[in-house]
Formats: structure tokens, sequence, C-alpha cells
């Protein structure tokens, strides 16, 4: 894959509490993340996910004034990234960072794109365990991945 991928913190906890943060590895070989990424997720990262700082701090002060540091700092270097992938959950994040045009995907996002890929089988049994390990997931959207993942 082209672009280069850079992840927020969600995704990384997200994928680690149900034993599936190799899938990221799988589907895109490496992922950038930033330190405020790596002090938040708060455990030794696999040497494929690799830190990188961000430039123009000021971009990020200004984005921090709307969200988290690890959000805040994931958007700045995407920004200075032309070419990259946000992977990005919160609602608000994910507006600010269509607010810059940034391509992004969510966690959700990269369940189905491994199980179109074959790294997983059961997506919807996938999904719901995350949910139980506290991922948030709209009714709405649950319901709607039911309707077109569930087995039948």
């Amino acid at each position: 894959m082209d672009k280069i991928i850079i992840s927020d913190t969600s995704c990384l906890i997200a994928l680690q509490n149900i034993g599936l943060l190799y899938i990221l590895k799988e589907l895109y070989q490496e992922i950038i993340i930033t330190k405020e990424v790596q002090n938040e997720f708060g455990e030794s990262l696999p040497e494929w996910i690799i830190i990188s700082e961000v430039a123009n701090k000021q971009k990020q002060a200004e984005i921090e004034k709307r969200l988290d540091k690890g959000e805040a700092s994931s958007i700045a270097l995407a920004l200075e990234i032309k070419s990259s992938i946000l992977i990005i959950d919160e609602v608000k994040g994910r507006k600010i960072a269509k607010s810059f045009d940034l391509d992004i995907i969510g966690t959700i996002g990269v369940l189905l794109l491994a199980n179109k890929k074959g790294l997983i089988g059961d997506v919807m049994g996938t999904i719901l365990r995350l949910v139980n390990r506290g991922f948030r997931l709209s009714d709405k959207l649950i319901d709607r991945l039911i309707d077109t993942y569930s087995k039948k």
C-alpha cells in the first residue's frame, strides 16, 4: 500500500485488548504514531510501530485546544505527511480530521478491511468482543453492522 498509516491511540488499545494488534502489521506493514500516542498507549510497542515527532508544534497546540494530545498530535502529523491515512475513532476527532481533508479510517474500518482480506473470519464476533472490552459504538452502527455482516 502506498499510503503512510498514522494511528491515534484508540485503535492500538482496542486491538491490543482483543489480541489483534498484529492485524495492523498484516494490513499496512508499519504504522507511525506520535510520542503523545505512545504515552497514552502506555505499553511497549512492537518494532513495526514507528514513533515520529510533529514538526509544526503550533498547529498541534491549536488542535489540542479542541482534542486530547494523542488525537491532536496524530492529526498534526497527518497534515505534515501528505500521502497518509489517519486511523482515528472519536467522532469529534474524525470531524476535525475531515475538516482538514485528511483520509481517515476507524478501528471498525480496519477490522472490515482485515475481514475482506481474509485475516479474520468472524468480523461481527470480533466487533462484539471489542464492544465487550469497552470500545464504544453507537447502537445504530452496531445494528447496521449486524444487518450487513452477521452470518445468515
